[in-house]
């Protein structure tokens, strides 16, 4: 108890010493603001094309969830940007669905294209929900767990140089599809092996199902 009391301190001084102008988004966690702002609208906030403006204007979006897995990253980069003549249908323009999609090319940059794609592909795939707001989770992320879990979640974070420990790797994506949501939650709020502190009564259920959902973005 004395042990992980020491460690859960320790970690609360790494994570307060780390800058945060060191720590880049990962692709579908960037991927998913880009999102928000741009897709959502039209594709609605799961994807599936029931956005509030898809209404007013009576058009139907893609329903993301299902499309995006029968494309290709290359495909998918040319309907997003509209750069390129589509090896599918041979048309120069990009909006296969609705001549109402708007083309990105000029306004997201090719890394912020690869991001959207990474969500783009969380969403399409993966087996768990979002259960809380992984905007919450990213800050929370920051402060409590990349001392130990790393600045990408890879399991380096600053704190195995000092202590013989091999932190999960949460961008393993064999490894985090196996968990469920509820299996993450408890690790987190009741602790695991010997430096795995419990947060319970530090954290809320609340904050910790937001760093389950980031969690779950950093394994795309």
């Amino acid at each position: 108890m004395v042990k992980k009391l020491m460690i859960g301190m320790m970690l609360m001084i790494f994570s307060c010493l780390v800058s945060n102008a060191y720590a880049d988004y990962p692709p579908a966690y960037e991927g998913r603001l880009l999102f928000t702002s741009y897709c959502l609208i039209c594709h609605g906030p799961d994807g599936k094309g029931n956005g509030p403006l898809s209404v007013k204007m009576n058009i139907k979006p893609a329903d993301l969830t299902v499309t995006v897995r029968t494309r290709s990253d290359t495909i998918l980069k040319k309907i997003i940007s509209g750069a390129g003549r589509q090896t599918i249908t041979g048309r120069d323009r990009h909006n296969l669905i609705s001549q109402a999609m708007p083309e990105w090319e000029n306004i997201l940059s090719e890394q912020e294209i690869r991001s959207l794609i990474a969500y783009l592909r969380f969403i399409s795939t993966s087996k768990h929900k979002l259960m809380g707001d992984p905007e919450m989770g990213f800050k929370l992320y920051e402060r409590y767990c990349q001392a130990c879990h790393g600045l990408e979640g890879e399991g380096d974070g600053i704190m195995t140089s000092l202590i013989k420990m091999e932190p999960m790797d949460h961008t393993n994506p064999a490894t985090m599809s196996g968990l469920s949501n509820e299996e993450l939650v408890q690790s987190i709020e009741n602790g695991k092996g010997d430096f795995m502190p419990a947060w319970k009564g530090i954290i809320s259920r609340e904050k910790i199902e937001a760093l389950v959902s980031y969690i779950r973005l950093l394994a795309n």
